[in-house]
């Protein structure tokens, strides 16, 4: 049995009695309210699809509310992989491309767009959602929990994950197509840098997930990161999604080249030293990256070390040499983000 199976998996993160275990199939955040004084509750399980529920985030956070640091929670959801699958073997020959392309528009445009947005809520209440791999996980870690395990079974996906803090009821998650990033910057400064959402609503939150899941790829970027979109992938490549950026070099954040300004996340892989020499320049929209073309990561942290020993002797000169540098691979070479 299912319930049997996920069992067994919970048991090798925490032993827990098969009387603190709660399995329910609920789409309610109602159902949930029951628990809230169980002290002997340890896990939850919920076998109801998050696909199917209306606030998705105040569903975790009830739960979060109900359950102590340690203690688990099982979610699943369809995934938008696993949903293209099914509908796609229900649809004539002939009809899968104007199919897609309604289906997008309906599943996936207008629950984002304002005013069509609540419409869309009310006729739908929320059922059947498109929801991707990125945003099903994304808002589980966003609402407090860290995912520990996560499993495909009858074509759903399931996440054994255990509450490790309060939710942060996050109102402004990378939904849009514009967005800001929390960067380091200057200083150490945390500042917010435009971009066009390359990714699925949510994946910021599974950066440390996938990090640690997935090996960089010689250009330091995660290899094989499933929060990127496909027509993100093209924006990366002719970097469209980086243009939104001139609005932080014209306000003074960035600077035409210099070290590309990191997320928390990636900023504490670099060694301690590098961290300290980077806080003292100013990031850029163009990197040392592209002007050295190095080949791993160990390469990277080296190609900016020595960018920042040259800047800081000579400023003006080492961003002239390191720009024509980086504009010679980019149209020669075909240096391109990945």
């Amino acid at each position: 049995m299912l319930s049997e199976l996920i069992i067994e998996k919970i048991n090798n993160y925490k032993d827990i009695d098969k009387n603190n275990i709660s399995i329910i199939e609920t789409k309610n955040i109602v159902n949930i309210q029951p628990y809230l004084n169980d002290l002997q509750l340890e896990c939850i399980i919920n076998l109801g699809i998050v696909n199917n529920i209306r606030r998705i985030n105040k569903f975790h956070e009830t739960v979060n509310e109900r359950l102590k640091n340690g203690h688990i929670y099982v979610s699943c959801g369809e995934t938008l992989v696993e949903r293209t699958k099914r509908i796609q073997t229900k649809i004539p020959v002939g009809f899968k491309q104007l199919f897609r392309v309604l289906d997008f528009i309906y599943k996936r445009v207008i629950p984002k767009v304002p005013g069509f947005k609540k419409i869309y809520f009310a006729i739908t209440n929320g059922h059947n959602r498109v929801i991707s791999k990125a945003e099903i996980l994304g808002r589980l870690i966003s609402c407090g929990f860290e995912v520990l395990e996560y499993f495909e079974h009858n074509n759903l996906m399931f996440i054994i994950s255990k509450k490790v803090q309060k939710p942060k009821f996050d109102m402004h998650a990378s939904y849009g197509i514009l967005f800001r990033m929390k960067r380091i910057g200057y200083k150490g400064k945390i500042i917010g840098v435009y971009k066009l959402r390359t990714m699925y609503p949510y994946s910021e939150y599974c950066q440390a997930l996938i990090t640690k899941e997935n090996k960089l790829d010689k250009s330091g970027k995660i290899s094989n990161d499933f929060r990127v979109t496909a027509w993100g992938k093209i924006f990366r490549k002719f970097w469209i999604d980086e243009l939104p950026m001139f609005v932080n070099f014209f306000k003074g954040e960035l600077n035409l080249v210099g070290v590309r300004p990191l997320s928390k996340n990636y900023f504490s892989r670099y060694p301690k030293e590098l961290q300290n020499l980077r806080i003292k320049v100013k990031p850029g929209l163009i990197p040392p990256y592209y002007a050295d073309m190095p080949q791993n990561f160990d390469e990277i942290l080296e190609s900016e070390r020595q960018y920042i020993f040259k800047k800081n002797k000579n400023p003006i000169s080492t961003d002239i040499i390191y720009f024509t540098r980086a504009f010679l691979n980019i149209v020669f070479k075909g240096a391109r983000s990945q």
